[in-house]
């Protein structure tokens, strides 16, 4: 864990007023996987992409109970600023546990979906908007590397999980 903390407090030293603003909108849109859900259900809306928001739906319903439910409460892992506590958390510090980061998982579950799922532009653009949420996680102390690490993993395996029921189901 000593090269982890040692990437978390280099992290602490780019602070600023700015980017810890921009840093707390950008974490927030991966709170409850807000972003991906409202993005799901507009997909959703039209026909022409119906199958699309099927898939990331699906995808993280996987995300959810892969992550969420069984892995975290399985592995227990105490987030990094409970253990050093001199670190001042300037974000609600979350209440469950650390492994896997929840908000990465779910970021890469969508963009996982929506690359399988054919959408060429918008899985780049998620991209993007994923490596950010997942950055901000280490960014504000609230998630070890490795807990990002397994929700880009855990989050691809949602997506292709996800999107292989689909296609099962309905082709």
């Amino acid at each position: 864990m000593g090269i982890e903390f040692q990437i978390l407090d280099a992290l602490q030293k780019i602070h600023t007023p700015i980017l810890d603003k921009c840093m707390a909108a950008i974490t927030s849109l991966g709170n409850a996987g807000i972003i991906w859900i409202i993005l799901a259900a507009v997909l959703l809306i039209y026909p022409k992409t119906r199958k699309t928001g099927i898939i990331v739906a699906a995808a993280l319903i996987v995300d959810l109970i892969l992550c969420n439910v069984i892995l975290k409460n399985l592995i227990a892992r105490t987030r990094p600023y409970d253990i050093n506590t001199a670190v001042q958390i300037i974000i609600a510090k979350p209440h469950d546990y650390s492994f896997p980061s929840g908000h990465t998982a779910a970021s890469f579950a969508s963009v996982a979906a929506l690359y399988l799922a054919g959408a060429k532009k918008g899985w780049k653009i998620a991209g993007v908007l994923a490596v950010l949420i997942a950055f901000s996680r280490l960014y504000f102390y609230v998630h070890f590397p490795t807990d990002v690490l397994g929700g880009i993993v855990f989050g691809i395996l949602s997506g292709v999980i996800g999107y292989k029921i689909v296609k099962k189901k309905i082709g």
